[in-house]
């Protein structure tokens, strides 16, 4: 697992954004004719939660495309074949972690937000419902420990994606606040490495996401 958070889960060699690594199964969902519901676009926040809780994601008709590793350019670049074109009535965007962490170079806040901006108003455009998810709680990577001033830099990512989904009328699904009880690190009982939740975890933002989702007209 250590070495999928670095680079990706499952990327062909020159497949920079792993555009290949859900190619089959966007092949077979098309072919099915079956209607998409949601899509949950993220790193391995995401893919992880599917795989410790799978009935929850069939259950409530999400379709993962969570990538280990990777930051919001890699999903931009992506963005199209494994959400526009599988024509989801919402898409839930949670990404910006991996930036702070520096997994693809020097972390810049306003292209981590350009990207999160263009990935939602290419959904919007195409009538795609969107739901932005806050980044969680963290004081600390494992993998990269010299990254600085992590509680601020998500803090005040947070704050810009909060700000853009008012702005946008676009809901925000903030997992910060319950995640956290100091306001910085996530809380022990809800993590194993501090920046990946575990299954007690998973059913905290289980919560919140189903109550979010009751407020939609789905």
């Amino acid at each position: 697992m250590f070495w999928n958070l670095l680079f990706g889960n499952a990327a062909q060699p020159g497949d920079w954004s792993a555009r290949t690594r859900y190619a089959q199964a966007n092949r077979e969902l098309l072919a099915s004719n079956a209607p998409v519901k949601i899509v949950m676009m993220g790193n391995s926040i995401t893919e992880y939660w599917e795989e410790l809780h799978p009935a929850f994601f069939k259950a409530n008709e999400l379709v993962c495309r969570g990538i280990s590793g990777q930051v919001s350019s890699q999903m931009l670049a992506r963005f199209r074949q494994d959400v526009i074109n599988l024509n989801p009535r919402v898409v839930i965007i949670n990404c910006g972690t991996n930036d702070i962490a520096e997994n693809n170079g020097p972390y810049d806040e306003d292209i981590t937000m350009d990207n999160i901006m263009s990935m939602s108003e290419l959904a919007l455009v195409s009538g795609i419902q969107v739901v932005l998810s806050s980044v969680l709680p963290c004081d600390g990577f494992c993998w990269n420990t010299g990254v600085e001033d992590v509680v601020g830099k998500i803090q005040r990512l947070n704050r810009r994606i909060s700000d853009y989904c008012r702005d946008r009328q676009i809901p925000y699904l903030d997992h910060y606040p319950s995640m956290t009880v100091d306001g910085a690190a996530m809380t022990p009982a809800f993590t194993d490495d501090g920046v990946h939740p575990n299954s007690a975890g998973y059913d905290v933002m289980e919560r919140n996401l189903l109550q979010l989702l009751s407020t939609l007209n789905l």
